[in-house]
């Protein structure tokens, strides 16, 4: 890394410094923003499946998460994900309802020859995930601006969970 001194409109001179980087300790306070996004999903889903908090429904074998996908997910902790995905969404930014995660989790729909149109993604599995999140208090619903926003006890979780990753880096 180098450091430019500048004096006046001339270049002076010009050293290098080796800056090291702090090693991450557990009194670093580290947010769910400031760890990448798949691992923090990845990490949250198997604390999830692993305390049970999630309940699977029978209908999650059959049914596909939006009506222009051609096959169910291949991943059979896929619910566990979309919920990590939607738990970390709401952290992010609060006050979003149903619609604006449809909108999220939807793309493309192909019509074979014709031109693609986008689709929303399936509401049914969203207001699952956010129930399911609402009835283990990470997320709850805010009556003055409407959506979800994330409760004091789902964002220690969520921070608790970007720590370890921090420290694991």
């Amino acid at each position: 890394n180098k450091i430019r001194v500048r004096e006046g409109k001339k270049r002076k001179q010009t050293r290098t410094t080796n800056m090291e980087f702090p090693v991450l300790k557990d009194n670093i306070k580290l947010t769910v923003k400031d760890v990448a996004a798949g691992d923090f999903i990845q990490a949250y889903a198997e604390q999830l499946k692993k305390s049970n908090k999630i309940r699977v429904p029978e209908w999650t074998e059959l049914v596909k998460t939006a009506h222009f996908k051609e096959m169910a997910p291949y991943d059979a902790d896929w619910l566990y994900v979309r919920a990590a995905a939607l738990a970390r969404k709401v952290y992010l930014r609060q006050n979003l309802g149903l619609s604006a995660f449809k909108k999220f989790y939807g793309g493309k729909a192909n019509f074979g020859t014709s031109r693609e149109h986008f689709r929303t993604a399936s509401g049914k599995i969203i207001r699952y995930c956010l129930q399911e999140l609402e009835r283990n208090g990470v997320v709850e619903r805010d009556s003055e601006k409407g959506g979800r926003r994330i409760t004091k006890n789902g964002q220690q979780e969520l921070d608790l969970i970007a720590r370890e990753l921090g420290n694991k880096a």
